[in-house]
């Protein structure tokens, strides 16, 4: 079943047309979290200034976002992440073999630095591991300080949305 209660535009309050009209002029459509979120406006357009940041103007490649959010996904068993972010994935040139690792929690074949240490950064601590001094200078020296923190965020960000839609049972779309 699932759990989302849909507010009808005529019922919005004033703060959450404002955040739908944001929402709409940007995508077209009002997407899953953000049909969670609007019932918090003031937390929905914060989470959209930080999901578009993510998105269009992080410094991690589109290939190095998707590999954040499969694993931080897998991490919470959201199917439905998983599956969208499995397409995404593969628009952005992940080949199935390093998909198929990274949701086994095995090491994929990665040859690009920067998509290795993403990888590593992001599976230590989805592990719940301390990162050792060594561990966290060999990203900091691949990802920089920016890296770092934007990949803390993408963790962050799409724990929020595979949570959202498993606690809220949103059924996995059929691949068109």
């Amino acid at each position: 079943m699932n759990r989302i209660a849909e507010i009808a535009p005529d019922a919005l309050t004033p703060e959450q047309t404002k955040i739908f009209d944001q929402l709409t002029a940007g995508r077209g459509r009002i997407l899953a979290p953000y049909k969670v979120w609007i019932h918090s406006p003031t937390l929905a357009s914060g989470m959209e200034h930080i999901g578009t940041f993510l998105n269009k103007r992080s410094s991690l490649s589109a290939r190095e976002v998707e590999i954040g959010i499969l694993i931080i996904a897998n991490h919470w068993q959201g199917d439905y992440v998983v599956a969208a972010h499995i397409r995404e994935g593969k628009k952005v040139g992940l080949t199935q073999e390093v998909i198929d690792a990274i949701l086994q929690g095995a090491y994929p074949k990665l040859t690009d630095p920067h998509e290795h240490a993403v990888h590593r950064y992001a599976s230590l601590l989805v592990a719940g591991s301390k990162l050792s001094d060594d561990d966290f200078s060999s990203v900091e020296k691949v990802l920089g300080r920016a890296g770092i923190a934007e990949v803390l965020v993408l963790l962050g960000y799409y724990s929020s949305v595979a949570l959202a839609m498993k606690v809220h049972q949103v059924p996995i779309p059929q691949p068109a």
